[in-house]
């Protein structure tokens, strides 16, 4: 996959669905950003990947190599 294989899919359906796949802690583990590590929370990470343009692009990144099993 692509960064073009992201178009149409919004911040917050890529972060849930991550989530749901690594649970906060594994997301932590993968990327070392506190908004993951300390009381998380959809809304507190978003606020700070649209202000963060490189941790957007790790997420991103993240989500490209997943391989959901659903």
């Amino acid at each position: 996959m692509s960064v073009q294989s992201l178009h149409g899919i919004t911040l917050e359906s890529l972060l849930t669905r991550l989530v749901e796949h690594y649970g906060w802690e594994g997301l932590g583990r993968r990327i070392a950003i506190n908004c993951f590590q300390k009381d998380p929370s959809i809304k507190s990470s978003l606020k700070f990947l649209r202000r963060t343009p490189w941790a957007r692009e790790q997420v991103e990144a993240l989500y490209l190599e997943t391989r959901f099993t659903n």
